[in-house]
C-alpha cells in the first residue's frame, strides 16, 4: 500500500470513528431560532456614534465653562463648590470615553487591550460618579435648607472631602469588573471586540445581571428616592417662609426632579426588563421583534441619560443668580461690546457663601 493510499485509509478511519463517537445526549431534534440583529447593528452603527460625539462636545464645553467660572470667580472653601467641582471632574472622565466607544460602534476596537480597560472603567466610574455626585449635592441642599442650624456645624469642609472620597471610593469598586474581566478577542462576525469575556458562559451572565440589578437599585432607584425626598422637604420648608421668589425657587424645583425623573427612568426601566429577561430560563420563547424593539429602546434612552449627566453642572448651577451673574461677567470681560446689553447684579461674588441657603437658587 502506497503512502497515499495509508493516509486516505487512516482518514476514513478517523472519519468513521468520530461519527460513531457522537454522544446522542447532545443531538437536538428542535429548531434553534437565531435573531441576525442586522437593523439593530445598522441603527447602532449609524446612530450612536452620532450620539456620543454630540455628548462629548456637549459635556466639555459645559463642564470646562463651569470649570472656568469656578476656577475665575468661586473659591473651593464651601462645601457646594467642592461637591460641584467633583461633579464636573466626574462628568469629563465619563466624556473622555465617549469618542473611542463611538469609533468603535462604527468599526471594531482598534486602540489594544490596554485602553480597552482603561476606557472602559473610566466610563463606569465617571457614569457611577456623576449620579452619586448629583445625589450629594441635592442631599446637601437639603442639609442646608431643612436643618439650616444644624448643618452650620456639620457642613464644614472636611465633610465635603470626607463624603467626596466615599463617593469615588463606591464607583471606583463598583466599576473595578471592567478592569479584570474586560478583554480584546477576535468575533468572526464581529471583528476585534473589547468586551466582557475570559469566564464561563453562566459566570458572565452572573456578572451581567449583577451590574444590571446594580445600577438600577444602587445608581437610580435609591438616588431617586433621595432626591425625590430631598426637594419635597425642601418645597416645603420653603412654602412655610415668608422668603422673597417663592414661587421661582419651587418652579426650579420641579424643573430638577422633573428633568432627574425623564432622563433616568426610561434607561433605567429597559435595563431592568433587560435583566429580568436575561435572568428567565426561557428567553429563546421572546420574539425577535420584541428583541430588537428592546434594543432600540435601550439605544435610545441610554443615550437620553448620558445626556443629562453630561449637561448636569450647567443644569445645576446656571438655573441658579449667582453663577448666571458670574457668566454675564465672563461673557463682558471676553466680549465687552456686549457690556450695554448685559445686567447682573452689584453684589460682590465673593460674599455668595455668607447667604441664607435659600439663594442658591
Amino acid at each position: 500500500m502506497g503512502d497515499d493510499d495509508y493516509q486516505y485509509q487512516l482518514f476514513l478511519y478517523l472519519l468513521n470513528e468520530t461519527a460513531n463517537s457522537t454522544d446522542p445526549s447532545y443531538v437536538v431534534s428542535e429548531t434553534v431560532k437565531l435573531c441576525t440583529k442586522k437593523t439593530v447593528n445598522q441603527f447602532g452603527a449609524k446612530f450612536i456614534p452620532v450620539f456620543y460625539y454630540i455628548n462629548f462636545l456637549l459635556s466639555f464645553l459645559g463642564n470646562g465653562l463651569v470649570l472656568l467660572i469656578i476656577y475665575k470667580y468661586e473659591k473651593l472653601t464651601t462645601v457646594t463648590n467642592i461637591f460641584l467641582l467633583n461633579l464636573v471632574l466626574s462628568n469629563l472622565l465619563f466624556a473622555s470615553s465617549l469618542p473611542f466607544l463611538a469609533i468603535y460602534h462604527l468599526s471594531e476596537w482598534i486602540f489594544g487591550p490596554a485602553l480597552c480597560k482603561m476606557v472602559s472603567s473610566a466610563y463606569f466610574i465617571g457614569f457611577y460618579s456623576s449620579i452619586l455626585f448629583l445625589t450629594l449635592m441635592t442631599f446637601d441642599r437639603y442639609l442646608a435648607v431643612v436643618h439650616a442650624v444644624a448643618a452650620t456645624k456639620s457642613r464644614k469642609k472636611v465633610y465635603a472631602i470626607i463624603s467626596s472620597v466615599v463617593v469615588w471610593c463606591v464607583s471606583i469598586v463598583a466599576s473595578v469588573k471592567e478592569l479584570f474581566l474586560r478583554n480584546v478577542w477576535k468575533s468572526p462576525a464581529d471583528g476585534i471586540l473589547c468586551e466582557m469575556s475570559g469566564l464561563s458562559a453562566s459566570t458572565m451572565k452572573l456578572w451581567r445581571l449583577v451590574s444590571d440589578y446594580q445600577q438600577f437599585l444602587l445608581f437610580f432607584l435609591i438616588p431617586l428616592i433621595i432626591v425625590t425626598y430631598c426637594y419635597i422637604s425642601i418645597t416645603l420648608r420653603i412654602l412655610s417662609t415668608s422668603m422673597k421668589g417663592k414661587c421661582r425657587a419651587i418652579k426650579l424645583i420641579f424643573i430638577i426632579i422633573f428633568t432627574f425623573f425623564v432622563c433616568w427612568t426610561p434607561f433605567n426601566v429597559v435595563s431592568l426588563i433587560r435583566a429580568i429577561l436575561i435572568s428567565q430560563t426561557s428567553v429563546e420563547e421572546e420574539s425577535c421583534s420584541d428583541s430588537d424593539n428592546l434594543d432600540y429602546a435601550f439605544y435610545v434612552s441610554r443615550n437620553i441619560a448620558y445626556l443629562y449627566c453630561c449637561i448636569s453642572p450647567v443644569f445645576y448651577t446656571f438655573l441658579g443668580k449667582k453663577f448666571q451673574s458670574h457668566f454675564k461677567r465672563l461673557m463682558v470681560k471676553k466680549i465687552p461690546c456686549l457690556q450695554t446689553q448685559i445686567s447682573f447684579s452689584s453684589h460682590s461674588t465673593k460674599t455668595t457663601s455668607q447667604r441664607t441657603p435659600h439663594t442658591q437658587y
